[in-house]
């Protein structure tokens, strides 16, 4: 499989986008990687990029947006950040991305038993981490239920879970919210914006469609 160009890259769309990363994840999960040589994708890639997906995912080790949706060099922009929120450079660098570069597709993607998520459940609080899992803790408070304080923490996976499914549709919410550009991207079928969650357990996204 071949490196993107600006050819190939004009060819997708926001739906085509999103099927390649379904079929990427799909032959992730079967084990099945597609066929690729990854220094010619080096040398194919040294006079330019052409990616054709952004996704902002949390920094954790097993969840490696190349590896899980089988991409190769120059194929996606990846983003990562524990707790996989967004900020003003993390916005600046989606708007480079889709407006610059040209990607079609942003995704945000959490994941099952997230530590930052966790962090927040328990409010913890150590130096900078303080500061960061504040940013998470606005996806807890929408989390209504249970209700019982003993059971919203990180010790209830359930709703861990919950959380960080939330967290990825608050944080759509903010890049739609903070970012004229991508929206009026959106609004113009340009790019689409999706969520999705990675399992760790069975190495499947689902996307929320």
């Amino acid at each position: 499989m071949k490196a993107h160009t600006r050819e190939t890259q004009a060819t997708m769309t926001p739906q085509k986008s999103l099927q390649y990363l379904k079929e990427g994840n799909q032959r992730f999960q079967n084990n099945l990687k597609a066929n690729r040589n990854l220094l010619e994708q080096v040398n194919d890639t040294s006079d330019g990029q052409f990616p054709f997906a952004t996704i902002l995912s949390c920094i954790d080790s097993r969840v490696s947006a190349e590896l899980v949706f089988d991409q190769g060099l120059g194929d996606i922009f990846s983003v990562r950040i524990a707790g996989n929120f967004v900020n003003e450079d993390i916005l600046g660098s989606m708007e480079f991305a889709s407006k610059l570069a040209g990607t079609k597709l942003i995704v945000v993607l959490g994941h099952t038993s997230c530590g930052a998520i966790k962090g927040a459940c328990d409010d913890a609080k150590m130096g900078n981490l303080t500061t960061m899992l504040a940013k998470i803790k606005p996806a807890v408070e929408a989390v209504t239920e249970p209700q019982d304080k003993n059971l919203r923490n990180s010790k209830n996976l359930d709703f861990v879970d919950n959380v960080s499914e939330k967290n990825v549709k608050l944080t759509i919410d903010n890049i739609r919210n903070q970012s004229p550009i991508l929206k009026e991207m959106e609004d113009n079928n340009e790019i689409d914006i999706v969520g999705g969650m990675y399992d760790i357990n069975t190495g499947a996204v689902t996307f929320f469609e």
